[in-house]
């Protein structure tokens, strides 16, 4: 992959430097570690002299403007070479393209050169028709029909003066919408000043209903959010909205943009025989190439700037999931809700062994309730439960006041129950892994079982299903597939090496995320495990067939061993680092064992003292912070929300309550909660604090318990509105009775529509969105999806 340096422009290496702020040579070290195989995760806890402490937020940003900027140097050379073999490289093109900082850019200045199918310009240019254009424009005082006349040649397809004139303006046309300065100009402008526009077709008011928001629709470009762009495209892929990127406020006179292109050419009407026609043909060469290419670009940017902003909903939603608090080794009862199929129920235990299954019928139309009770009752004695984690889908709220009734008649037990998502569990259950992982069980039960585990930890029972098929974001159907993997994957590797592995219990899938380790090395792990027992010290992974010296690097310090023959493999000191612990040891005339945790003695030790040439100060630091609290697990405390009683469905709901709930889903628009009626509620962005929000994620995350009050129930179209701001008396102009609602925007002005929208535009999307979206009543109901 070429790493070529444009001129004018500097290294890669500095211009990511100059970006983010920091020196040239930390970005050099964690190139040249990237390249030499590092991972992010390794890098950033383990290299930290390397790169002169750079985070893993850092080091994502650099990696992703590192594969920008090679794909644009891949691309400049292929330029490049393409100009040189044409014959038209000169000095000064060759210093423009080396010196095209953007794709865009690149392209633009390419644009002339770039092989074409044969156009009219080329025709009129064959026909000799480009000594014309040239006299045209640089002599408006020549009256274009007499300068025609001399053009006409039959045998070369020009009939007459006008067909001359037709091949000149042709030829005009390409040089004006081939600039790569003016149209660089022009796509800024635009940006700055135009409006995406959007009106309903005729007909299609009632099939496109969820778009009404945007059926007489207009606002600039610069003040769309991620959500609106992608709503509106969406309604345009479905065949309900026309969109129309307008560069300007409509006015009568001329466009401006016409005449910065007559500008740039020395174009102005004098009164010359010349200047109406040149005057005329910057209007054609405007209204047909120009705004034609401006609108594809400024497009395909309103779209990339929207999926960046919803991939990064999405990753931050889905990071949040993944670090929930994590209820730990407790025998757990996973119930996967149901009407006609029945409740399907899996007891793991401790470890997450499927201890028992079982499939009951509380609800209609079997109604089984008392039986359903007593068998629940059986298991959890039988196999001390202390959990009952149930699926928020279908069922879940009649599934909890089952759970509910079970804890009242059975208090001896000490039972406690907790909703969980149940995003994805479906996914699971068909999946190959699954089908290894429990090969006898019945597809519809393997669903209880990951509920019940993913209380235990979500982290690692959700990196078994495919991040988008978790479903936390917005309109995820709609984005790039390869850029929302990309982000997604990262964000699953940061977290789990974050957290750190239990290398004897983890699964293939969890291990496939550590630093290092393929899936094709995880299920080498497991195998060895299997067939040799537990690994007894980290230096045994070397045995592991496949494993070489890079992968161990890589992997070594994010995977634990408890009570193996070394305390330090129980922490996130890596191997390489042993030296300097027992360095430690040696000055404190402790043993490894009791200077792990003796706060006192390591606070005592000054890390100066241990710095040598390859090890430095960040690093000393962070293994005498580590050794205080070997392998402590980043994700906050396990807890739960109290629903309040008799509050059951919608209708048990009114304004003015106070009630406690589980934060379920983020949007850009709000936060869907969980209050315990099946039915989610929506706070709309506005509703979350006192203070303006930008970022609803600045103030609540899915997994978050809040306190919130009602301030709106619409049962016909199960909305309900909360708000977080317990002292509101209602619902925020344009979001009564919808549950965050909001106005038409009409076109050209108005109050930009917030909520109603967002709602009606929900994607049917699978997942935790959709689920939220659907509990909230803005999707159909009968379609599940989990």
């Amino acid at each position: 992959m070429t790493t070529g340096t444009p001129i004018g422009v500097g290294s890669i290496e500095g211009r990511i430097a100059e970006e983010l702020g920091v020196r040239e040579r930390q970005v050099k070290a964690a190139v040249e570690l990237l390249d030499g195989g590092s991972t992010v995760p390794f890098i950033a806890r383990y290299r930290k002299e390397a790169t002169e402490m750079l985070d893993d937020a850092q080091l994502r940003t650099i990696e992703e403007r590192l594969r920008y900027l090679r794909e644009l140097e891949e691309r400049r050379t292929a330029i490049l070479d393409s100009v040189r073999e044409q014959g038209k490289l000169t000095e000064e093109l060759e210093a423009q393209i080396r010196g095209a900082e953007t794709k865009a850019r690149l392209e633009d200045i390419y644009l002339p050169f770039k092989p074409k199918r044969r156009t009219k310009a080329q025709i009129a240019r064959e026909a000799g028709l480009e000594p014309l254009a040239e006299g045209l424009l640089g002599d408006p005082t020549v009256d274009p029909l007499a300068a025609a006349a001399a053009f006409v040649d039959a045998d070369k397809g020009v009939a007459d003066p006008q067909a001359a004139l037709d091949g000149a303006r042709a030829i005009l046309t390409e040089r004006f919408s081939e600039d790569a300065d003016l149209i660089g100009e022009l796509r800024e402008r635009m940006w700055v000043r135009g409006r995406l526009a959007a009106k309903v077709k005729d007909g299609k008011e009632e099939a496109g209903a969820k778009f009404a928001d945007y059926f007489d629709f207009s606002e600039p470009f610069k003040e769309l959010p991620s959500h609106r762009v992608l709503a509106m495209l969406r309604g345009e892929k479905e065949d309900v909205l026309d969109l129309v990127l307008e560069p300007e406020e409509p006015t009568d006179g001329p466009s401006s943009y016409e005449g910065i292109v007559a500008h740039k050419f020395g174009i102005a009407d004098r009164g010359r025989p010349g200047d109406k026609w040149l005057k005329d043909t910057v209007r054609w060469a405007w209204r047909t190439r120009i705004l034609v290419h401006l609108g594809i670009d400024l497009r395909l940017r309103l779209r990339t700037a929207a999926e960046d902003e919803a991939v990064d909903v999405f990753a931050k939603n889905l990071r949040d999931l993944l670090l929930a608090a994590p209820a730990g080794t407790r025998a757990t009862l996973g119930l996967d809700p149901g009407f006609r199929t029945g409740v399907k129920v899996a007891v793991v235990d401790a470890t997450g062994k499927v201890v028992a299954t079982d499939v009951i019928y509380p609800h209609v139309p079997a109604n089984k309730w008392d039986e359903a009770l007593a068998k629940l009752a059986v298991l959890a004695a039988r196999h001390s439960v202390e959990l009952i984690a149930i699926g928020n889908g279908t069922a879940s709220r009649e599934t909890d006041k089952l759970a509910g009734e079970l804890i009242t008649k059975h208090p001896e037990l000490k039972l406690t129950k907790v909703m969980v998502s149940e995003a994805g569990a479906s996914v699971y259950s068909a999946s190959a892994f699954a089908s290894q992982e429990l090969p006898d069980m019945d597809v519809s039960l393997r669903g209880a079982v990951s509920i019940a585990r993913r209380l235990q930890d979500p982290l690692a029972e959700l990196v078994k299903i495919d991040p988008k098929s978790i479903g936390v974001g917005q309109y995820q159907h709609d984005l790039s597939e390869v850029k929302l993997s990309r982000s997604l994957d990262a964000v699953v590797e940061d977290c789990v090496n974050g957290v750190g592995v239990d290398v004897n219990t983890a699964s293939a899938p969890l291990l496939a995320r550590v630093s290092g380790i393929t899936s094709g090395l995880a299920e080498n792990i497991v195998s060895h495990r299997d067939a040799n027992g537990p690994f007894k010290s980290r230096t045994e992974l070397k045995k592991v067939a496949r494993l070489g010296p890079k992968a161990y690097e890589q992997c070594a310090g994010f995977l634990r061993i408890r009570d193996g023959v070394d305390p330090l493999d129980a922490s996130s000191v890596h191997p390489e680092a042993y030296p300097v612990v027992r360095r430690m040891v040696k000055t404190s005339g402790q043993e490894v064992a009791s200077l792990i945790g003796n706060t006192g003695v390591l606070r005592s030790l000054r890390p100066q003292e241990f710095v040598d040439e390859t090890f430095g100060l960040p690093t000393v630091t962070d293994i005498l912070k580590e050794l205080e609290k070997p392998g402590r697990d980043p994700r906050p405390a396990f807890k739960t929300a109290t629903f309040k009683e008799g509050v059951e469905k919608i209708s048990d709901l009114a304004p003015g309550m106070i009630l406690e709930g589980v934060v379920t889903n983020v949007a850009a628009f709000g936060a869907f909660i969980d209050v315990g009626v099946h039915q989610d509620g929506l706070a709309h962005v506005s509703a979350l604090s006192k203070t303006f929000v930008k970022d609803p994620r600045d103030v609540v995350k899915p997994g978050d318990i809040v306190k919130v009050k009602v301030l709106d129930v619409d049962i016909p179209r199960k909305r309900i509105s909360l708000t977080l701001r317990l002292d509101d008396e209602k619902a925020p102009q344009g979001q009564q009775g919808q549950g965050g609602g909001g106005e038409r925007r009409q076109r050209g002005g108005g109050r930009p529509p917030q909520q109603r929208q967002q709602q009606r535009q929900a994607p049917p999307a699978n997942g935790a969105m959709a689920d939220a979206l659907r509990r909230a009543g803005l999707l159909d109901p009968k379609k599940k999806g989990r």
